[in-house]
């Protein structure tokens, strides 16, 4: 930013999904934004979660009614937000007599249903599992148990959805940009911001308003950065998942409890996977978490004591892990630690106020992000109204049908019908991960052969230079596991030769 600029209103540090919705959320109120990332966005916590659009059934043992409540009625907002990113699931609970009684499940699965009024989504049902459809994949031995409503998203892409939406309406994006300094004017009354961007480059910003959305790394950033103290802290809790190829037929998922009273999910993962997640791992940092081999063998074993095909380590074809930065509550069992969010604000009315985001989960994100905003009203009497209840992410924008699953299947039945040379599958593929932005993405292009290179799975060039251009993607990791997933379908010797081609593009794209 030059000298004589005119600082931003409000700058976030943070590239995953808390940060995101801030920016957007802000943006849409007219307020100027800025927003940078260390690293890719969604690199870390936001792109290693289980998938989940979810209330947090087991949440309901440990009394959290309110983030319980607050959670189901996001779930339909965001199915109705990203409908091409996100879907209604099934969720299978098989009975086990020793661990939970009958009776406490369905009362959990009573409220669960009742504590958003305005659900549409189908309401929790008991099931003979040998006679149910519902039973496909599980033991004989398993006899009853329930069936429930959640939704799956694919977290990475949701944030990029958020950063371009605000994008859109004017935010400044700063991918791969470390904050090296945030310190207040000598006057208070804007926050003078250093970053430090790819090529030893240096931006330096001013800002009237600092959110701190930076995840595990929240109290250190607070710590080194703007050196402002705090008394809250976060439990940093490793969560970690493993990837095997699909353990069953059906569209339904699986929660399965454990003799320890944790809960592990096994759902359909990209056409043709099961992901098996999460543990519960107190670490010391948030940097690089890794899948251990105690890990694998914990889930596999969970696993296996409940599928007809049993899980063996050799079985496991992908790991990923992330660091969850619950805030602390004081307990000592991670597993029974909060999932709420704290918001904190540093700085009196007419201060340059600092907001830092302890917690959270990619639920709650739009919440998390209208509350921010309302916390840094008095400090913005311009700011505009809420408006992202109601309101698609960039992408999201389909007909209005009876059903989540409809608006995306009409918008899928629609592409294939003005691209009929190109297979049925790779359209559906390419629109669950782009939505309405096929339309620019396969914009003159009418053959499988105009799609530049293919890289293996359903990965092809138009693609990927789509991605480095539109979305930020620089590295191969970035469009492998991050915004297409496509690494799980391809070789190893098809993803190094991937990683060569990426890496020989990046100049033009800098």
């Amino acid at each position: 930013m030059k000298a004589n600029e005119a600082p931003l209103d409000l700058f976030v540090v943070g590239g995953g999904i808390n940060g995101a919705g801030i920016a957007c959320d802000a943006a849409g109120r007219a307020l100027k934004v800025g927003l940078c990332e260390m690293h890719d966005f969604a690199s870390a916590t936001s792109s290693a979660s289980t998938k989940l659009i979810h209330g947090g059934l087991r949440y309901l043992e440990h009394y959290e009614f309110r983030l319980v409540r607050e959670a189901l009625q996001e779930r339909e907002v965001l199915l109705a937000k990203a409908p091409h990113l996100s879907f209604p699931l099934r969720f299978v609970l098989p009975h086990e007599p020793h661990l939970r009684p009958r009776w406490m499940l369905r009362l959990g699965l009573f409220l669960y249903d009742h504590l958003d009024w305005h659900m549409t989504l189908p309401k929790s049902v008991a099931v003979d599992l040998p006679s149910s459809k519902f039973g496909k994949g599980l033991k004989p031995s398993f006899k009853n148990g329930f069936v429930y409503s959640d939704a799956w998203v694919d977290d990475a892409r949701l944030v990029v959805a958020n950063l371009k939406s605000a994008r859109a309406m004017g935010a400044r994006i700063f991918a791969r940009h470390r904050c090296l300094a945030a310190r207040r004017s000598d006057d208070g009354k804007w926050w003078e911001i250093e970053l430090a961007g790819p090529g030893d480059a240096h931006v330096k910003l001013r800002a009237h308003g600092l959110v701190n959305a930076t995840g595990p790394w929240v109290k250190r950033f607070l710590d080194e950065q703007t050196h402002i103290k705090t008394n809250k802290r976060v439990r940093l809790i490793k969560g970690s998942h493993i990837v095997v190829p699909r353990l069953y037929e059906g569209d339904h998922a699986f929660i399965l409890q454990n003799a320890d009273q944790r809960i592990v999910f096994v759902i359909p993962y990209e056409r043709s996977f099961s992901v098996i997640g999460t543990t519960d791992i107190p670490v010391e940092t948030g940097e690089k978490p890794t899948c251990s081999q105690e890990e694998i063998d914990y889930l596999c074993a969970i696993a296996s004591h409940y599928m007809a095909k049993p899980v063996q380590p050799a079985d496991v074809v992908w790991t990923y892990s992330g660091v969850r930065p619950l805030f602390d509550d004081g307990d000592d069992d991670p597993s029974e630690v909060t999932r709420d969010y704290h918001l904190e604000v540093d700085g009196a009315v007419g201060t340059a106020p600092l907001l830092s985001v302890f917690g959270g989960k990619i639920t709650t994100y739009r919440r998390l992000a209208e509350h921010a905003l309302r916390d840094l009203a008095p400090h913005f009497p311009h700011m505009g109204v809420e408006w992202t209840a109601g309101r698609a992410v960039a992408d999201g924008e389909m007909a209005d049908a009876r059903t989540f699953e409809e608006a995306f299947d009409a918008f899928v039945a629609a592409a294939c019908t003005v691209k009929p040379d190109l297979p049925k599958e790779l359209v559906r593929v390419l629109a669950r991960r782009h939505g309405s932005g096929l339309d620019d993405l396969l914009d003159g292009l009418r053959t499988v052969g105009d799609l530049g290179r293919h890289f293996g799975g359903q990965l092809y060039e138009t693609e990927v230079r789509y991605l480095m251009r539109e979305e930020w993607a620089a590295e191969a990791d970035d469009v492998l596991w991050r915004r297409t997933k496509e690494g799980l379908h391809m070789t190893p010797g098809e993803r190094e030769a991937f990683a060569r081609w990426m890496a020989e593009q990046r100049p033009n794209f800098t």
